[in-house]
């Protein structure tokens, strides 16, 4: 289920916050061309020089009132995202102050408003895939638009298009098996994955992977036709406690299980898969963090108190990034690394070790 909180709980799209140092990864995919039709776009304040790392600054001023409070940006791919301005003063929409939508179709460099379905309700929230936009509005319900905005389609439940977008392949909440999503609903598979404990199922190319954890051991069973049979894969007992396993694979295909601490904020347990699980440790890591994503040629990205790191080759090695302690990282789908702070956006595109990094700013007048 979606969460109830203006931040998108991507099954595969976020990486979950994660404990001792030992052995990790995220993901998503080319929307169709928008067609919405709202205000000409604002005008675009010009982009300081970049500054604290930043490769380049995009920072564009929209007629929004400057009582609403920051907006929330999402993005599905390095160029299109969306931008929710929910409320004003701390407090929720309310006819003086309604939802504004806004959509970006060139990475933040400039943005159009969009008809908002519903843009007076409690607990208002923003989630997005490629060619795809949900809102919710409580207590109304869900509004999803394939679109571009033009139009939009409201549903009780989480939308049917919103849960397909987490994956051809899924773990069936009410059953807890494995299931392939047809087009309308997941279908649990004939042949289902020997993993006690079943929390995860994750794909890369034709490698499909399920993952789990009972009575305190780890689990995990790999496929390579498609989920029509399975192979049990051995996963080295971790150093310390492992709460949940969780599939991530990197944007070059690189397939790893995390192992979340019981507190999550713990430095997690790490395997790579090399045909087998290979516990990953990282020497020197810091007890805490807060996010963790693969970012590709065997290296896993994570933030924290501590600041900036990157675990390569068994090691944990601060990294110059122009990110602090607060930022979240996530992947997308196009190998986009996103980081979300309370108060900005970056977008780091590119291959490993020359991505450039991107500010994305949107204010009111």
């Amino acid at each position: 289920m979606i969460g109830r909180i203006l931040r998108p709980v991507f099954a595969l799209l976020l990486v979950p916050v994660l404990a001792s140092c030992s052995a990790i990864g995220d993901v998503r995919r080319d929307p169709p061309a928008r067609t919405a039709a709202p205000s000409p776009p604002p005008a675009t304040v010009p982009a300081p020089p970049p500054s604290a790392g930043f490769d380049e600054v995009r920072a564009v001023r929209v007629a929004v009132a400057q009582r609403y409070d920051d907006p929330y940006l999402e993005f599905s791919d390095a160029a299109h995202g969306w931008a929710l301005f929910a409320g004003c003063d701390g407090r929720p929409p309310d006819r003086s102050c309604p939802a504004l939508l806004f959509s970006t179709l060139d990475g933040g460099r400039s943005w159009l408003q969009v008809r908002h379905p519903r843009p007076v309700a409690d607990n208002q929230q923003l989630y997005t895939a490629p060619g795809l936009v949900v809102l919710g509005a409580e207590p109304h319900g869900w509004y999803a638009s394939t679109n571009g905005g033009a139009s939009f389609v409201r549903t009780a439940e989480v939308p049917a298009e919103w849960r397909a977008a987490q994956g051809r392949f899924q773990v069936i909440e009410a059953t807890g098996r494995v299931g392939e999503w047809d087009g309308r609903r997941s279908r649990p598979l004939a042949a289902q994955p020997p993993v006690p404990g079943l929390d995860t199922v994750a794909s890369s190319d034709d490698l499909l992977v399920a993952a789990g954890m009972a009575d305190d051991r780890p689990y995990a069973a790999v496929s390579t036709d498609r989920g029509r049979s399975w192979q049990p894969t051995p996963v080295p007992a971790p150093d310390g406690a492992v709460s949940t396993l969780r599939v991530r694979v990197a944007p070059d295909g690189d397939v790893w299980l995390v192992g979340e601490r019981p507190d999550r904020m713990d430095f997690p347990a790490l395997w790579r898969y090399l045909g087998r699980w290979l516990p990953v440790p990282a020497e020197s890591c810091p007890s805490r963090i807060l996010s963790v994503a693969p970012v590709g040629a065997g290296r896993v990205a994570v933030t924290g108190p501590s600041g900036v790191g990157v675990v390569i080759d068994g090691r944990y090695t601060p990294v110059a990034w122009p990110l602090g302690p607060n930022h979240y990282l996530s992947l997308l789908g196009d190998g986009t690394l996103v980081a979300r702070a309370p108060d900005e956006t970056v977008l780091a595109v590119g291959p490993v070790g020359t991505r450039r990094w991107i500010r994305v700013v949107l204010v009111g007048e």
